[in-house]
């Protein structure tokens, strides 16, 4: 039986807020035997909706007339999304239609026509960083959480901005057909590998400016796809071509990072990802994040974030999103030295 996606346009919507996780959807149905999803664009009225950047979707049907069971809401985002709030019809189907909804969804800024919806009282959730503050001080009964891509609070389940849409949606794949699943709709569009709800909207490839350098630009991917290599400066260094101090004094200068910080905060990132969506012991987690042992993780935690792996699992790990018994997240899809499947 095919799973109803219903994502929600409006004039001046972010395109890639809607069309990512379509894509996402749609690929996952050519790759599973259940029928997968049937995914369906509604507007307030049906017909063309033109997204901010000009380009026109078509709503198949109007919000109103969609009845029945809904599978996944998804409320898309978009410059337009304060324009909308006052749009009586516009949210009141959107209550409507996620009172049946067996879950409800928002990308970006969407999050706000959540909020005036009323669906967002008393849970814990998250939108683009530049909207956060206009989130919180709208509507004070939401616990706004900036720093995460993705949340989710019960049904409901916020994304941050843009891209994240496709790591939202595939988390929403893993949880309904597992993660080998998303993983493989993840390699078929040259995505990264499903980051994890946890991980920061400032993770370390954000925190570091991009090389000028195509080497060092490849260097910095290879980085970030191997952390158990060896990544001291004497290796990069020469997988660089540099000499250390040459190569030491570039690489700071390109990315604003030196090699070693850079290094330990990409190996953080992925200690972290194995941490919230596996099971693994610390022991694993240390050794496929590049930290070797227990002991260098908990103080690197300790050092960054001041918490334990340990509490840091915990915090993204419950009853309601169990671990699952994933192959390594730090395995990329595609070889190590192609940069291309990182999104940033």
């Amino acid at each position: 039986m095919q799973r109803h996606v219903v994502i929600v346009a409006f004039e001046g919507f972010q395109l890639l807020d809607l069309a990512g996780p379509a894509d996402v959807f749609s690929t996952a149905s050519l790759l599973v035997r259940d029928g997968g999803y049937r995914v369906e664009v509604a507007a307030v009225r049906e017909g063309p909706v033109a997204a901010g950047n000009g380009i026109t979707v078509t709503a198949a049907r109007a919000l109103g007339e969609i009845e029945g069971p809904v599978d996944t809401l998804l409320v898309v985002g978009g410059l337009s999304v304060p324009e909308h709030l006052a749009d009586r019809e516009l949210v009141g189907a959107i209550a409507r239609l996620a009172a049946g909804a067996r879950r409800v969804t928002s990308v970006c800024n969407g999050a706000l026509l959540l909020a005036e919806a009323g669906l967002l009282n008393g849970r814990r959730a998250t939108t683009h960083w530049l909207t956060a503050g206009d989130l919180a001080a709208r509507y004070p009964e939401v616990e706004v959480d900036a720093d995460p891509i993705y949340i989710e609070d019960g049904k409901v389940w916020t994304s941050a901005g843009v891209s994240s849409g496709v790591d939202l949606a595939l988390a929403l794949v893993a949880r309904d057909h597992g993660h080998a699943l998303a993983r493989n709709v993840a390699c078929g569009l040259v995505v990264y590998l499903h980051r994890p709800g946890g991980q920061s909207q400032f993770s370390t490839p954000m925190q570091a400016m991009t090389p000028r350098s195509e080497p060092l630009r490849e260097l910095q991917a290879y980085i970030d796809l191997n952390p158990a290599a060896d990544l001291s400066v004497p290796a990069l260094a020469r997988r660089a071509g540099m000499s250390e101090r040459h190569f030491s004094r570039v690489f700071t200068e390109q990315t604003g990072l030196s090699p070693g910080r850079y290094v330990e905060r990409s190996r953080a990132d992925t200690a972290r990802r194995l941490l919230e969506v596996t099971g693994h012991p610390l022991d694993r987690v240390a050794r496929e994040s590049g930290f070797g042992t227990p002991e260098t993780l908990y103080r690197v935690f300790r050092r960054h974030w001041r918490i334990s792996p340990g509490d840091h699992r915990r915090r993204f790990q419950s009853k309601e999103n169990p671990r699952c018994a994933s192959p390594s997240l730090s395995t990329p899809a595609s070889p190590p030295s192609t940069p291309s499947g990182r999104t940033r």
